[in-house]
C-alpha cells in the first residue's frame, strides 16, 4: 500500500500557534513577523547566489563592485564603502581582496591621506558588475515574487523597522 504523505504545514504559521497556545501571546507576533522576515531573507538570497554564482560573485562582491560603479571616478576609500555597504570595516578589506585577486579591484594609495587606502574597479569589474547586475534585475530584482502595491507596502514597513531601529532611512 502507498504510503500517504500529509500535506507540508507552515512552520512559522505553526510556530505562531505554538507561541500562543503557550501563553506567549504578546510576542507571538512579533516572533512570526521576525521568523518571516529571517526566512524571506533566505528565499531571496538563495535566488541572488544563483544568479551569481555562475559570475564567480557572492553578493558582498556584486554590492562593493556595484558600489564603485556608482561613483564618478570609479574608486573611494575603503572605510567610505564599509560605511556605505553597512558592513564592518574587516568585511570590507576582506570583500576587497579576493576582488583584487580576481583583479576586478585594485588597491592605490589616497591622494591626500596617507592613512587611507582607495579601492578602485578595474575595467574587468565594471565589466562584471553590469553582467551581474543584468542577470540580478532580469532573475530577481524585477520579478521578486510580490505586487507592485505589495513590494510597495513592503518597502515602506522594513524602512520604519529600520528608522525604529536607528538604521538611516532618508
Amino acid at each position: 500500500m502507498a504510503r500517504v504523505t500529509p500535506p507540508m504545514l507552515d512552520p512559522i504559521a505553526e510556530a505562531r500557534r505554538q507561541w500562543i497556545a503557550h501563553g506567549w501571546t504578546d510576542a507571538a507576533a512579533g516572533m512570526t513577523a521576525v521568523t518571516s522576515i529571517m526566512r524571506a531573507h533566505q528565499l531571496l538570497l538563495a535566488r541572488v547566489d544563483e544568479t551569481l554564482k555562475p559570475l564567480g560573485l557572492s553578493f558582498a562582491r556584486y554590492e562593493l563592485l556595484t558600489l564603485l560603479s556608482f561613483t564618478r571616478e570609479g574608486r573611494m576609500p575603503v572605510g567610505s564603502a564599509a560605511r556605505r555597504l553597512q558592513v564592518h570595516p574587516t568585511s570590507a578589506t576582506n570583500t576587497v581582496d579576493r576582488l583584487e585577486a580576481a583583479g576586478l579591484v585594485r588597491r592605490e594609495p589616497h591622494p591626500t591621506d596617507g592613512r587611507a587606502t582607495l579601492v578602485a574597479l578595474t575595467d574587468a569589474g565594471r565589466a562584471l558588475a553590469e553582467r551581474a547586475t543584468a542577470a540580478l534585475n532580469g532573475d530577481v530584482f524585477s520579478r521578486p515574487g510580490l505586487g507592485d502595491d505589495d513590494l510597495e507596502a513592503l518597502i515602506g514597513a522594513i524602512a520604519r523597522l529600520r528608522a525604529a531601529s536607528g538604521d538611516p532611512t532618508a
